[in-house]
């Protein structure tokens, strides 16, 4: 295995840089209006989402720079961190509880979100275990139930927030990594096939989790509760044409879609810029997926291969969850859209997940 270091995927970065950018502009263009009427500062989410956007691009430079093979010596206490925090955030007093649900902690006149820490936490001891026990990923005993176990202990402790998206991400990008480890086929569909009845059982066991489901194939039949998001949310989409009403003209971020700068931003930018803004977007995705797969593939050893896996599955998975739910394709959930979406811990976490994979591509050979 070479150790020399490389100069890391430009391409990654360029990709990164546009969709921050793009993300300033419209977490500024979307929320004015609602900062304005709540906080009398129409830049308020704008100031915070700077905040976020350097402090999470100092900590992707400096983990591009951090040997990612280093992280097997603190993958046990990382992930032992991270269960802490998501009992912590379950206690009065410490978690903070919006909207009937308790996921954020509060630190000064900021708040963290533990379960966005959990998504980069579980996907890095994930890939240092199994690349401890990559001899042994063919035997379901041994080699994928101790991740299993783990992993359930994590999405259960977030369930209990409620924050079902959240599991779901954490549980499919875990799956990836399995799966690009070389877990025999046999295992992932059995897994596959057990887990579809689990995740009924939960969509099922919360009234409102059911109704948002089944709200999807006709949002107007419930049209000023589970479905009005959605039909919000398409009535954005559907104003917005070919080209858009133009950046700063939406009209549904005037108090008719909730929270129009955080889980649905993509209606506001579809809305402003239209099909081709929106088709623009969905491209940069589409690459930051394929230079994440490629360095999966290219990495030099078996740790930065699935780690690479698991970063590019996690950021993949949430995007297409999220363009999913603003399309209604899919029930709405509270994932925030990557590098887009208002939101500090989950920026600052998924901006270190792509210092990782940065450094990763500084390893691999991209020729």
């Amino acid at each position: 295995m070479g150790s020399k270091k490389k100069a890391p995927d430009f391409v990654i970065i360029c990709t990164v840089l546009l969709l921050l950018s793009i993300g300033i502009i419209m977490v500024f263009s979307s929320s004015s209006v609602w900062a304005f009427h709540r906080y009398k500062d129409s830049l308020y989410f704008l100031k915070r989402q700077l905040v976020s956007t350097i402090l999470g691009l100092f900590a992707m430079v400096f983990l591009m720079n951090y040997d990612y093979r280093s992280y097997k010596k603190i993958s046990k206490f990382i992930i032992a961190a991270v269960i802490i925090l998501l009992i912590l955030v379950l206690i009065p007093g410490v978690g903070i509880k919006i909207n009937y649900a308790r996921r954020w902690i509060r630190i000064g006149s900021f708040t963290i979100q533990p379960s966005e820490i959990a998504k980069l936490g579980m996907i890095i001891y994930t890939a240092c275990g199994l690349d401890n026990k990559k001899d042994k990923v063919g035997n379901f005993a041994n080699g994928i139930m101790p991740f299993l176990i783990v992993l359930g202990v994590v999405c259960l402790l977030i369930l209990k927030q409620p924050d079902m998206s959240t599991a779901v991400v954490i549980a499919g990008s875990v799956f990836i990594m399995i799966f690009a480890a070389g877990a025999k086929m046999l295992h992932i569909m059995g897994l596959l096939l057990a887990g579809f009845p689990l995740a009924l059982y939960f969509a099922m066991s919360e009234d409102y989790r059911w109704r948002r489901i089944t709200s999807i194939f006709n949002p107007w039949s419930d049209s000023l509760d589970t479905g009005y998001q959605l039909i919000q949310s398409l009535y954005a989409l559907g104003s917005g044409g070919i080209l858009g009403l133009g950046l700063g003209r939406s009209r549904q971020k005037f108090f008719y879609l909730p929270e129009p700068q955080s889980d649905f931003i993509f209606s506001i930018l579809c809305e402003e810029l239209g099909f081709i803004g929106g088709t623009f977007v969905i491209i940069l995705f589409l690459v930051l997926f394929w230079r994440g797969i490629r360095a999966a593939l290219k990495a030099p050893d078996y740790l930065g291969s699935v780690l690479a896996a698991g970063i590019t599955g996690w950021i993949g998975l949430q995007s297409l969850i999220n363009i999913g739910v603003v399309t209604a394709s899919m029930p709405v959930t509270g994932l925030t859209l990557p590098f887009l979406s208002y939101g500090g811990s989950s920026l600052i976490f998924t901006l270190m997940g792509i210092g990782i994979l940065l450094n990763i591509s500084r390893y691999s050979d991209l020729n």
